[in-house]
């Protein structure tokens, strides 16, 4: 696998932003959430309202009612600079969706890119990014037929707690103590 590296998303990533959210819709995901964790980018029309998007929940002050502050990253593979997933990071679940089945954070990896190991290193990075702001033990949660998203929570220390049923669907609830 390449090396990869959790951003801050910029401008300077726009082209890339767009392209990874189309290959998102144009690949016709309908057994998981394609767009989990990626922070609203399937409504945005372009790169801009979607880091604009995200720099007004980074903050307390500034994030809207209803949502909790959180961090979006785009994972760059080291070697061309290419976005290859988009992973995000609640900075708490003191929320009712984030409390029962949303957990601390989503992830999504581009469909061509699925199956090389990014979304495990992701994780593990993004668990670096919860020890740096004092979380000490993070929900992540999958639907329970996610085989891929269950492989990686479970390579990253997850720690299986129970299934719920939400809305039709069974997730999968898990727990890392870091």
């Amino acid at each position: 696998m390449n090396q990869i590296r959790l951003l801050k998303p910029t401008r300077q990533y726009e082209k890339d932003i767009m392209q990874f959210r189309e290959e998102l819709i144009n690949a016709n995901d309908t057994e998981h959430d394609s767009f989990a964790g990626c922070s609203g980018l399937r409504r945005c029309t372009t790169a801009e309202e979607w880091l604009t998007n995200l720099a007004v929940r980074e903050n307390v002050e500034t994030c809207p009612n209803g949502n909790v502050t959180s961090n979006t990253y785009i994972a760059v593979r080291s070697y061309d600079d290419r976005i290859v997933g988009i992973i995000d990071l609640r900075h708490h679940i003191n929320h009712p969706v984030l409390e029962l089945w949303g957990g601390h954070m989503g992830y999504s990896v581009r469909p061509s890119e699925r199956g090389k190991g990014y979304a495990k290193e992701m994780l593990r990075l993004n668990l670096e990014n919860c020890r740096s702001r004092n979380i000490d033990k993070v929900m992540i949660t999958c639907s329970s037929d996610n085989i891929a998203s269950e492989k990686t929570i479970l390579a990253n220390g997850g720690v299986f707690e129970k299934e719920i049923n939400v809305d039709g669907i069974t997730i999968k609830r898990y727990w890392i103590t870091l």
